[in-house]
């Protein structure tokens, strides 16, 4: 991948060869993009009443706060709980100028288009963060946000999302299910019907049919793996029809995430994520290694599948406690062995948090960001050159906030 260095400069270390940028067919592309110019993808527009948007606010509330009192009847409401939620309490309330910013652009900006259905099944909607700019078609990132497979939802990708679509690129943040609503089949199923639609459908829009990007982060990082890597053995069996495939994905982003389960059950269990409740999300204990990314892609029978999968890109703090960052460093060199192409970003230091909110709070130039950006726009010099002259992004929680924050999260 031909890059500035000053643009993939890793905080602690990079592997391996890093992403082909097509550079023989960039030709071909242009021509492409060219005639699909003439179709003017629909432009951005608000698609809800102030009404109706504090009733979909409301009714989400009511639903994310009934989920939550079957989860703590589920978990029992120990010390260690009470603890836990007021740290969370206080963490969000530390953040809240942030958040609150956030939360106005993401149901006041005309580049969101907030709750498209992709399924049939509760929850099952995706949220859309368009440029303002339409002159081609646009890089596409599809993604999914953690939250321990119980607490997350799609506009937790807001901020990332608008931040991207400022540079140009669209983001599909997908909702799925989460425990106690269902386990992880069904959050597995759900995101592989929302990358069949964002496959499908994302043209429409803009987006570029030729650069789609997969990035979960944390939970959301470990389910959509177990969904790239379900899609790619069901293709290589031939057994069923398939409603996307995984040659539509140019390559895959891990964010602080965990891919083998076996490892991390007495971690989460230390961590307040009891064994009982982590093992009827995961649907007993021998479904452990089914949904082990790590342990699956080491199966001889499909021991052909893994090198045909696109470029994996994973990022990880080292201050990571949530999930520590050796999930990461087992999993690259895995993917290694089993023939794919895995290249690993850490960062000295970062917590499971500070990479996806208090970096970006801080505004200014955040290196996961550029690195991220400067990956989905290779090969596209015009792209990279606008980059460069981007100013740096504006702060929305002052530093104090920020470091007060940072001391009392959960994560």
């Amino acid at each position: 991948m031909a890059a500035p260095a000053d643009r993939l400069r890793p905080v602690v270390k990079f592997s391996g060869q890093g992403i082909r940028s097509d550079e023989d067919s960039a030709e071909s592309r242009r021509l492409l993009s060219s005639r699909l110019g003439a179709v003017k993808p629909p432009a951005p527009r608000r698609q809800q009443s102030f009404t109706r948007d504090i009733g979909h606010a409301a009714a989400v509330t009511l639903l994310l706060t009934r989920l939550g009192f079957t989860l703590l009847r589920s978990l029992g409401v120990g010390y260690r709980w009470v603890v836990k939620l007021t740290a969370l309490a206080v963490y969000a309330i530390l953040l809240m100028p942030g958040f609150l910013q956030v939360m106005y652009d993401y149901y006041f900006s005309s580049q969101v288009r907030r709750d498209i259905i992709y399924g049939n099944q509760p929850r099952n909607s995706l949220d859309l963060y368009l440029p303002t700019n339409t002159d081609k078609k646009k890089p596409v990132v599809i993604f999914v946000s953690g939250g321990a497979w119980i607490i997350g939802y799609k506009a937790w990708g807001a901020l990332l999302g608008m931040q991207l679509a400022e540079r140009d690129v669209i983001v599909a943040s997908i909702d799925y299910r989460n425990f106690p609503q269902g386990t992880i089949s069904d959050m597995v199923k759900d995101i592989s019907q929302g990358i069949s639609y964002v496959c499908k459908n994302i043209a429409d829009y803009g987006g570029d049919q030729d650069r789609i990007f997969l990035m979960g982060q944390s939970a959301g990082a470990h389910i959509s793996v177990c969904a790239f890597l379900e899609q790619a053995i069901k293709e290589a069996g031939k057994e069923e029809s398939v409603d996307w495939s995984v040659s539509q994905i140019k390559a895959y982003f891990g964010l602080s995430g965990g891919y083998n389960l076996l490892k991390l059950i007495d971690h989460f269990d230390s961590r307040g994520l009891y064994r009982s409740v982590f093992l009827s999300i995961m649907e007993g204990e021998a479904s452990l290694s089914k949904f082990s990314p790590e342990i699956r892609i080491q199966d001889p029978s499909i021991r052909d599948v893994v090198p045909s999968l696109p470029s994996f890109v994973l990022f990880h703090g080292t201050g990571d406690y949530s999930i520590p960052s050796d999930a990461s460093v087992t999993f690259v060199e895995t993917l290694r062995k089993a023939g794919a192409q895995a290249d690993l970003f850490l960062y000295e230091g970062k917590t499971h948090t500070d990479l996806f909110l208090q970096d970006p709070f801080r505004g200014g130039n955040d290196e996961l960001f550029d690195q991220i950006v400067s990956i989905l726009h290779a090969g596209d010099e015009e792209a990279l050159a606008k980059d460069s002259m981007a100013p740096p992004k504006p702060r929305l929680v002052p530093e104090i906030l920020i470091r007060l924050a940072r001391m009392v999260s959960p994560f």
